[in-house]
């Protein structure tokens, strides 16, 4: 799958970019609404803690720590396995509503008529990596996947619908937008390693990303 303007493990030469229904929006948030999302952020994580999934059937703790936005929220565990519910699984509550500015990126961004049902909420820390995975635990395969990234620079990579595809890998920097519509909306997709220090915006490190999803039918 080509990514117009990148290079593997380069992002020399980046520009907004729409191959096979990959979209790449560089810059997409300023460092003003990049701090703002983030306090956004900080008061609805307060309500729905960060919490750490777990592998179905082993119990195997992911790497990255995890909440979400909206109606639903994405979750794993031992017994139930991967699934979408309407509540934190510790605290029982409702998930926070998404902010504003999630809305119209995936507006902007996605383009899809149906509103989002969960954004995932995932917390990197430095040496904190996410293997090849596809997401398809949702209904409707249509509608995009749209992201944000905040914090430091995250190495992302992407194969095709094959785990065995060959795969390319470029940088997703704070404040950048990415959708995985048709064609790459299975691809297999992960992140190799966070790079410290190449962000200020969270002040011990690490990256969080935001992930948009549309979960059932229209």
């Amino acid at each position: 799958m080509a990514i117009s303007g990148r290079k593997s493990g380069d992002d020399a030469g980046v520009r907004n970019a729409a191959t096979g229904g990959l979209l790449l929006r560089p810059g997409y948030l300023d460092a003003t609404a990049q701090a703002a999302l983030l306090d956004a952020l900080r008061a609805a994580l307060a309500d729905a803690p960060l919490f750490t999934p777990t592998m179905p059937r082993t119990g195997k703790p992911f790497s990255v720590r995890m909440s979400n936005l909206g109606p639903l929220g994405w979750v794993s565990d031992r017994d139930g396995g991967y699934r979408y519910q309407a509540t934190h699984p510790e605290t029982g509550r409702p998930w926070p509503a998404m902010p504003e500015v999630l809305l119209r990126a995936w507006s902007e961004i996605g383009g899809y008529p149906h509103p989002p049902e969960a954004c995932l909420v995932n917390w990197y820390a430095q040496g904190t990596r996410m293997g090849l995975h596809q997401d398809r635990d949702e209904q409707d395969f249509d509608a995009p996947v749209v992201s944000l990234s905040l914090g430091d620079t995250a190495l992302f990579r992407i194969g095709g619908l094959k785990r065995s595809d060959p795969t390319r890998s470029f940088r997703l920097a704070s404040g950048d937008a990415m959708a995985l519509a048709g064609e790459s909306r299975l691809a297999f997709h992960g992140v190799d390693r966070i790079l410290p220090g190449t962000s200020a915006l969270l002040p011990n490190g690490g990256r969080i990303n935001l992930t948009l999803r549309r979960v059932t039918r229209p």
